[in-house]
């Protein structure tokens, strides 16, 4: 009983993520920047559609990143969408995590239309 041996269930009990699996920011900051460039390379800022776009563009990314395989990671998709017109944006989180195990990664994608600043957030799931 109790037994966390390779024929228990250790991974279910599993306090710290190992090597492999770990969220690599990196890895995610690419995801993303090849999503955004497929996605939005042509798109023009319709007010009308960026409701849905960014829900969808939300969507794909976390379906990419839990095919990377990051094991028992909760992930958090924020995409904001924007007007183009040369104006300044200061985007802030405050998180509380585990600095060991939690990360984020951010990518943002410019064209003439609009701007897209994209953060995901990997959290251990314990």
């Amino acid at each position: 009983m109790g037994e966390l041996g390779p024929e228990g269930s250790g991974d279910a009990h599993r306090l710290r993520p190992s090597l492999r699996p770990r969220f690599k920011s990196s890895t995610v900051k690419e995801c993303i920047h090849a999503i955004l460039k497929e996605k939005l390379a042509d798109a023009q800022y319709v007010p009308e559609e960026v409701p849905q776009l960014t829900k969808s563009l939300s969507e794909i990314i976390k379906d990419r990143l839990k095919e990377e395989g990051f094991d028992r990671y909760k992930m958090v998709v924020q995409v904001v969408i924007g007007e183009q017109r040369g104006e300044g944006v200061n985007m802030a989180a405050r998180c509380f995590w585990d600095a060991d195990t939690d990360s984020y990664a951010h990518d943002v994608f410019v064209n003439d239309s609009l701007f897209c600043v994209v953060a995901a957030f990997g959290c251990f799931y314990y």
